[in-house]
């Protein structure tokens, strides 16, 4: 739980390496809390990010300036915890608010951490934690020229202001995403839940194995950062508040791998785009994976990537990822156009897990296939509001491999609460249109067995060859006619 409101006394600048400008801080800090120093090793090194944002947005507008330290704390279970660091900028122009105590205290940011393999050409979240609650804002120049504002409860225009992995793993700071809408950036504060458990409890927790070198081999790793906070959201600026850069998995020590920062950090980006930008490795961009944005009228934003893989003369091998931005009312199915004549083998899924309390379930979304969808969807709304639906700050994975080449079409994203728009459709690569092959029994000839087959069939759709539904004397005419 959060603690009691803390006075703070401000005793001067300090000049970082990295150019950020800090405001030192006394008082009455708990001891988890007082590692925000105004030393470069006590607080996050930005020199992790790029160039960083130029401030002009209308209103304030946060984003994550740079992506820093890896914290590691153990494994518990086959579940490993960290936790990362991040450099808030406010490239916006109006200064941001900052407090998280008296009237004001539910007017500072959350920031949500992520983890993402890039593994076998799927794009997948493999960890995520709870989410880090603001307390005060120091002013550096990591995005811009900061016009300070000069004290802890508002982050001027164009100043950054660094929470290194430490504070970003400080469970007692860390609250529930479920307790936050994304759309608004509204939340309650101070936050509700259970104690955390030792270890792993809030932080950004991964499978150990999903992070083993010798079981990922070629893997490539990136970490995100993401804030959300309800000013930003009011100006319309939340779309850009996620960062990703590319993390590199070490060696094994106590109990848990080494995860290191590698290269800039790839500002104003959600991750999916990591995907697209490392899909043929480390730095070479795929042209071949799509990645567009779907916007939810009201709530927020999906970002759709999707890639189509020839694996033979026959076979193609469909991925696609849905990360959700910030959309409240969350995804409840997501299907594309079938054919009667479409074979689909090995349709899968994959989403992270929630954790710690949260009260989300795990289950995996059921998977079906007919004529007219290849299809996926979780529990709904009205039978469970905990279902395990697409919600903001993941991203959840569909594949399958099917007998045709892919057209471009759309799919539909079906929203999970009850909002005034019921699902929003997509463009994304879909396999073309399928009719059924006349040799039932796949010998490479259509002759009498195949004709067995079909009258063995009469009156359903097994040996539909016509796509009308049933299997009658138009199927054999079909079969017939294609005779050999």
């Amino acid at each position: 739980m959060k603690q009691a409101p803390r006075p703070f006394l401000l005793i001067g600048a300090v000049a970082l390496a990295t150019g950020a400008v800090v405001i030192g801080q006394l008082g009455a800090q708990p001891a988890s809390r007082t590692n925000k120093s105004t030393t470069s090793a006590g607080r996050a090194n930005a020199s992790g990010g790029d160039n960083g944002g130029i401030a002009g947005a209308i209103g304030p507008d946060v984003i994550v300036g740079g992506l820093t330290d890896i914290v590691k704390y153990g494994t518990v279970n086959g579940v490993s915890a960290y936790a990362v660091g991040t450099t808030s900028c406010n490239i916006g122009d109006q200064v941001l608010s900052w407090y998280d105590s008296g009237v004001n205290d539910s007017l500072h940011p959350v920031i949500a951490q992520n983890l993402y393999r890039l593994k076998g050409g799927r794009f997948e979240q493999v960890g995520q934690s709870w989410l880090k609650h603001g307390w005060c804002a120091v002013d550096g120049n990591l995005c811009g020229q900061c016009q300070s504002d000069g004290g802890c409860d508002l982050l001027g225009v164009g100043c950054s202001d660094p929470y290194g992995g430490t504070l970003n793993g400080t469970q007692s700071d860390l609250g529930p995403r479920s307790q936050v809408n994304p759309s608004t950036g509204v939340f309650p504060f101070p936050f509700s839940a259970a104690p955390a458990q030792g270890t792993i409890g809030r932080r950004l927790q991964v499978k150990i194995d999903d992070v083993n070198p010798s079981l990922n081999p070629n893997s490539l790793y990136f970490v995100e950062g993401h804030y959300v906070h309800p000013e930003d959201a009011a100006a319309g600026n939340d779309n850009n508040n996620a960062s990703y850069r590319r993390a590199v998995v070490g060696s094994m020590s106590s109990g848990s791998y080494t995860i290191t920062g590698n290269g800039a950090t790839i500002q104003q980006s959600p991750a999916i785009y990591a995907w697209k930008n490392n899909g043929l490795g480390a730095g070479i961009p795929d042209p071949d994976i799509t990645i567009v944005t779907v916007d939810v009228p009201g709530d927020g934003r999906f970002l759709v990537g999707s890639k189509v893989t020839q694996i033979d003369a026959n076979t193609w091998r469909y991925e696609y990822a849905i990360q959700n931005l910030n959309s409240d009312a969350a995804g409840q199915a997501f299907s594309i156009p079938g054919s009667c004549g479409l074979e689909v083998t090995n349709q899968d899924f994959h989403a992270p897990f929630s954790h710690s309390g949260e009260p989300y379930a795990n289950d995996a979304w059921s998977t079906t296939t007919s004529s007219s969808a290849i299809a996926w969807a979780t529990t709904p709304y009205a039978q469970n509001q905990n279902a395990n639906a697409l919600r903001w700050g993941t991203l959840y994975n569909f594949g399958f491999t099917a007998n045709v080449p892919p057209t471009a079409g759309q799919g539909t994203i079906s929203l999970f609460k009850p909002v005034a728009t019921t699902s929003v459709n997509v463009a994304l690569p879909v396999p073309s249109a399928a009719t059924p092959s006349s040799d039932l029994n796949s010998d490479g000839i259509v002759d009498g067995g195949d004709l067995a087959i079909a009258l063995g069939a009469w009156g359903t759709a097994d040996a539909d060859l016509n796509c009308d539904g049933t299997t009658d004397g138009g199927d054999l005419a079909v079969l017939v006619g294609n005779w050999q």
